[in-house]
């Protein structure tokens, strides 16, 4: 299948690597405001900020690794070349059940969206043997979209990089516009402070909370998994992340602001699959039309983060496979979409297999996704994190067009203190979400283990070492990635570098 010399097309543009980001930070807030308001209750723009905080930190050391080395693997190829081969499988593990999990949780949210015009199918239930309470009609329409989905991206990049660039421009402008109206004519502030004083949860929801926030904030891996196919990417990628973390945190900490002024928390709780077309039924004026045309978009925009799951795993599945740390047969590239085919249908197949297994846990099935998303992100946002730091003491020499700000000098090394706190951030709510997450503290840590016993299996099969990296002159590689991103002054300023430390590259 794959043919020789077969590489991902370079057709991300800088409003396309926005939007591929946009469409999985942004859209996280229809799915994660409901589930969290029931969580953190009065106290959910707390949560939000927190999480933010978080998010400020690592989206800061994904824009430097991800202008510094724009390929195909985001967090993984980091992890790889950071802290060596079998931290990368790891990575690679949580990222994947963070983009399967992405994947059955929107199409899910999309399908919910959909249900605010039939309440009837929203609330359906049924018993199946030892299963009750299932919802077959949401669950038929989950997986109904997962398989659209699937077949979109094995078509090729353009098509979906082109749905996610309309769909994220309307989606922007109907966001601004229900919390411009909320604020201007629905919120009243004394509503907000009554809720934050008597509805303040307790220590462990409210971790609950802010560990179910962070899912707000995953969308900048996306932007690093397209950066092989992203046109200039030294340029692009930094002012596209670095515009994310901003549009993206005044719209998660605007939404449960404006919502806890106009709504009581429970009514936004009590809509699991479509909170914020709730909240914009309920405006003055315009709530008989906000209401619909928020839900329209935001089943599209929820999709469209699906879309950005599938080409995350994808893409994640190609550099793994690339890199020596799964079987070559997940690389192949189709020779006439030159898209991951293989890994496309494979890791899709999974996302309906975990959704399968949210609508019958006998839980609120986006609940049981959400457990399971925030330990696959945080986990490999930790390890990303560790990584940004690794490399500026093993790489010092590699051009960066972009560099975390506010370093401290130890031994001619430059140390990011933003890096520091992401890594001391990301490590503590992976010790949250396996406390306060039943699902995940069993799940999560099964699905890593899963993945290193078939590493194992794996490289001693293939006569490779399973806790010793390959030999990787990464030198070349990098000169090859730039060479092949075109980015010419990156280029030479690593062939000087080198030939100024005098190091030969074969």
């Amino acid at each position: 299948m794959k043919e020789k010399g077969a590489k991902l097309r370079r057709e991300v543009t800088t409003w396309g690597s926005f939007t591929w980001g946009y469409a999985d930070v942004g859209a996280d807030v229809y799915v994660a405001l409901g589930l969290v308001m029931a969580a953190a209750q009065g106290a959910t723009p707390l949560a939000f900020l927190i999480a933010g905080i978080i998010y400020i930190m690592v989206g800061l050391a994904y824009t430097e690794l991800a202008s510094a080395y724009p390929v195909a693997g985001g967090g993984q190829y980091f992890t790889l070349r950071g802290l060596g081969d079998f931290w990368g499988l790891v990575a690679g593990a949580a990222l994947m059940l963070d983009y399967t999990v992405d994947v059955a949780l929107f199409a899910m949210a999309s399908a919910g969206y959909i249900n605010f015009f039939f309440p009837q199918v929203r609330e359906f239930g049924m018993t199946i043997g030892p299963f009750h309470n299932v919802n077959l009609i949401w669950m038929a329409e989950t997986f109904l979209l997962i398989t659209i989905l699937a077949f979109l991206n094995i078509k090729g990049i353009r098509e979906s990089s082109l749905l996610n660039e309309l769909l994220g421009a309307l989606d922007m402008i109907m966001e601004t516009s229900i919390i411009f109206i909320g604020f201007a004519f629905a919120w009243r502030p004394e509503f907000l402070l009554h809720q934050w004083r008597t509805q303040f949860p307790t220590v462990e929801k409210f971790l609950y909370g802010i560990s179910i926030a962070v899912i707000s904030y995953v969308g900048l891996e996306s932007v690093s998994q397209a950066a092989e196919e992203t046109k200039r990417p030294t340029a692009v990628v930094p002012r596209t992340s670095m515009a994310l973390i901003i549009v993206v945190l005044m719209f998660a900490l605007a939404f449960p602001t404006v919502a806890l002024g106009i709504l009581p928390w429970q009514d936004i709780a009590s809509r699991e699959g479509d909170p914020v077309a709730l909240l914009a039924s309920k405006l003055p004026f315009v709530g008989f039309l906000a209401g619909p045309a928020a839900a329209i978009l935001a089943a599209t925009i929820v999709l469209i983060s699906a879309n950005t799951g599938i080409m995350g795993a994808s893409r994640l599945a190609y550099g793994m496979a690339e890199a020596g740390l799964i079987g070559e047969g997940l690389s192949a590239v189709h020779p006439r979409f030159h898209t991951p085919i293989r890994a496309i249908m494979l890791f899709s197949g999974v996302a309906a297999a975990e959704a399968l297994f949210a609508f019958l846990s006998g839980r609120k099935a986006m609940d049981t996704m959400a457990n399971m998303y925030a330990f696959g992100a945080m986990l490999a946002y930790f390890l990303a994190s560790l990584s940004l730091v690794a490399l500026r003491v093993k790489e010092p020499h590699i051009p960066r067009a972009y560099r975390v700000p506010f370093n401290i000098r130890l031994k001619g090394i430059e140390i990011p203190i933003p890096g520091i706190l992401a890594i001391i951030g990301t490590g503590t709510m992976v010790i949250i979400v396996l406390l306060t997450h039943a699902i995940a503290r069993v799940v999560g840590p099964l699905w890593v283990l899963v993945w290193v016993i078939y590493y194992a299996w794996y490289r001693v099969r293939s006569g490779k070492p399973v806790f010793r990296s390959l030999p990787r002159d990464w030198n070349k590689e990098q000169l090859r990635i730039f060479e092949e991103a075109g980015e010419v002054e990156s280029l030479e300023k690593l062939k000087w570098e080198l030939a100024r430390k005098g190091i030969a590259v074969q």
